[in-house]
């Protein structure tokens, strides 16, 4: 059961002050209470309960697989080891096709202990936003590289490198601020649009892929352990060098984020 005492919980205003302060937060993904136990109490201010875990856990080939079952169960159980978190969610492929159904499973996803639920999209999904945050669920967009429309972008590439195509990724990102997203995300886009899209909202940014001028940076965890069969440019082993083990690690890669030691030109798009 999760003890910690409400008032050092994180929160979407803690998040907000930390960007009007100029600094940085941290996030991982997290599917179990072991992990979200350690985590949180290493100082990840947000933990994910990404559609991720259709890959590093089920061993599937993408993220479509996974089901609103698979995210309430693993929901609960980073429930149950959390100590003091932010929690996120996502809302896994074709879970918010139509109103009814996005209502539902984000209030499935809230029940089982999240705080947010996170959806992925551009324009389109400015109505689902605005529905949801009318509503009181507060809403992470996620932008750029969409892994559950995999199949129609045809790969795992690099978004927002043309300029016509930048140009309307920074248009939706300022039209889902205004539709009611608490959080953006941008995932595989250039260094410089992610700073562009970062300066033009107010909300917190998070980045993966994203270069190192957004508000936050996020990871898959079995990235930072080192343990995952493949090592996109943008992600770090942080075990590698740790002398505590994997509390070591995550402790690195906050340290890391705060101090704007991660990433670094290494691991961003131009």
């Amino acid at each position: 059961m999760n003890t910690h005492k409400s008032s050092s919980n994180i929160t979407l205003s803690t998040l907000r002050d930390i960007k009007q302060r100029g600094e940085k937060f941290t996030c991982l993904t997290a599917y179990d209470a072991c992990f979200a136990s350690i985590l949180s109490e290493a100082g990840v201010e947000v933990l994910l309960i990404g559609d991720s875990l259709g890959m590093v856990l089920q061993g599937h080939d993408s993220t479509l697989p996974v089901t609103m079952d698979d995210m309430i169960y693993h929901t609960q159980c980073v429930n149950r080891g959390n100590k003091g978190s932010l929690l996120m969610a996502d809302l896994p492929f074709m879970s918010y096709a139509s109103e009814t159904q996005t209502l539902e499973n984000a209030a499935a996803l809230m029940r089982a202990g999240a705080h947010m639920v996170k959806l992925e999209g551009g324009a389109w999904i400015a109505n689902t936003t605005k529905l949801l945050a009318e509503r009181g669920i507060p809403v992470c967009a996620h932008m750029g590289l969409t892994p559950q429309s995999v199949n129609r972008i045809g790969g795992f590439y690099v978004q927002g490198r043309d300029t016509a195509q930048a140009q309307m990724i920074l248009q939706e990102a300022q039209l889902l601020e205004d539709s009611g997203a608490n959080i953006l995300l941008l995932e595989c886009v250039p260094k410089s649009l992610a700073k562009t899209i970062t300066e033009s909202v107010n909300v917190p940014v998070i980045g993966i892929g994203a270069g190192p001028d957004t508000t936050a940076q996020i990871m898959v965890l079995h990235d930072v352990l080192g343990i995952s069969p493949i090592t996109p440019r943008f992600v770090k082993n942080f075990l590698a060098g740790s002398k505590n083990g994997i509390p070591g690690a995550i402790k690195a890669y906050v340290e890391a984020v705060k101090e704007k030691a991660f990433p670094t030109n290494d691991h961003c798009f131009n």
